[in-house]
């Protein structure tokens, strides 16, 4: 688990990780993953690109973006889908 520092709160560095996650995601597939709220430890994230209308959306969602981010973050209980 990441702390928190005096210089980054913990939703900064989610951001963060989000933006690291958005650049792979951009230049290997094309699509994006936008961080919009944190609550109650539920990260929500919007999909855009190409992973806006692929059957493979949840896998992304779930293995890159979700997994990606408890391995940093356990505590966050799970990541959605938002608009």
């Amino acid at each position: 688990m990441i702390k928190e520092t005096k210089e980054f709160s913990r939703e900064e560095q989610i951001r963060g990780l989000i933006e690291q996650i958005d650049a792979y995601i951009d230049h290997y597939h094309g699509g994006s993953v936008e961080f919009l709220s944190l609550r109650d430890n539920i990260l929500t994230v919007r999909l855009g690109g190409a992973c806006e209308c692929c059957s493979l959306q949840n896998a992304t969602l779930k293995g890159w973006v979700e997994g990606t981010i408890k391995q940093f973050f356990p505590e966050i209980d799970k990541v959605e889908l938002g608009e």
